[in-house]
């Protein structure tokens, strides 16, 4: 309770004092003390994550429905891309690899931003996960508690526009539900939590129509809203200065230093 840091997703896992701190890093911590990120005279609430998969997630479809005007979703690219908005669209999305400063496997990049144990993952951009019906079915029943009998389908009800959803449909023979939001959905669909809710589903199904395989097709590590930790760090390796970065992730904001 001491501490604005915690050892958890919630502040990435801060790592500790335990770690080597560069010279570099000193200079920077030192340079930057004081520098707040500033909307309409207020601190902003600078939200991240670890890949957005190309475009980034409006905070009203992940958390409460408050639309920040600098938490809104942009294109992780020096090219303009169109917020999903349909099925069909969100399909042609996850299925390519678009261009995006997080579409990245330069190793350098990866092992500066990533912990060690982040760093054997190298599918974060576009991901695929197959199940079994039965072995869903048995993730299902153990991380919603709900019995969902014989599981039929899996329908995407809501999405934002990076293409995560934010109400799924899960029909069974014994229950059916809508779950939302993105870390829920996350939650329920994996023995740990999915990359992200930017996925479609594939049924496999037999003659008469029962499913047998569910495969996922994904894009994206994380909720996807504000700063791309992997873009923003391919950025900076463009030349992009620090200020030039956080005003393409956080939209009409400006640094301020306030002590």
């Amino acid at each position: 309770t001491l501490f604005d840091v915690c050892a958890d997703d919630h502040c990435q896992r801060y790592q500790g004092i335990t770690k080597i701190i560069s010279p570099e890093i000193e200079k920077v911590i030192q340079r930057t003390s004081g520098m707040v990120l500033i909307h309409d005279n207020q601190i902003c609430d600078a939200r991240f994550s670890k890949a957005c998969g190309g475009i980034t997630e409006p905070f009203e479809t992940t958390w409460e429905n408050t639309a920040f005007p600098y938490l809104q979703s942009v294109s992780d690219s020096s090219i303009s891309h169109s917020p999903i908005k349909t099925e069909t669209e969100a399909g042609h999305w996850i299925l390519q690899a678009p261009d995006a400063y997080c579409n990245t496997t330069d190793g350098n990049i990866l092992k500066q931003i990533l912990p060690s144990f982040d760093q054997s993952t190298t599918d974060f951009f576009r991901w695929k996960v197959e199940y079994t019906r039965e072995e869903l079915e048995i993730v299902l029943s153990k991380k919603s508690g709900v019995d969902f009998g014989t599981l039929l389908d899996i329908i995407p009800v809501q999405r934002g526009q990076s293409g995560r959803i934010s109400k799924l449909k899960i029909i069974g023979t014994n229950h059916t539900t809508i779950v939302g939001k993105e870390l829920e959905i996350r939650k329920w669909l994996s023995p740990s939590h999915l990359y992200s809710s930017a996925f479609i589903v594939k049924a496999e199904r037999t003659p008469d129509h029962i499913p047998f395989r569910f495969t996922f097709y994904g894009a994206g590590w994380g909720h996807g809203v504000g700063l791309c930790q992997i873009g923003a760090a391919v950025m900076a390796t463009k030349g992009f200065a620090a200020e030039e970065i956080l005003q393409h992730y956080f939209s009409d904001t400006t640094l301020k230093k306030l002590y």
